[in-house]
């Protein structure tokens, strides 16, 4: 999935950007659930599903 993909299905979730690292842009929701979401343009979809868990939000829709 394309990362500006995620990063709309993170926000709509209720997640803020929080800041930029040097290879990932991290993202949150409140203190105890952040995730690191990878500068690539595409990202995979397990990848995709494994940052939802870490937030606790619902997956994204796509392959299985």
């Amino acid at each position: 999935m394309k990362r500006r993909d995620l990063e709309r299905h993170l926000q709509k979730n209720g997640a803020t950007f929080l800041r930029e690292g040097g290879n990932h842009s991290y993202w949150g929701i409140d203190a105890e659930r952040s995730a690191a979401v990878p500068r690539h343009r595409e990202i995979a979809y397990p990848l995709a599903r494994s940052i939802c868990r870490d937030l606790r939000i619902p997956p994204p829709t796509g392959p299985r």
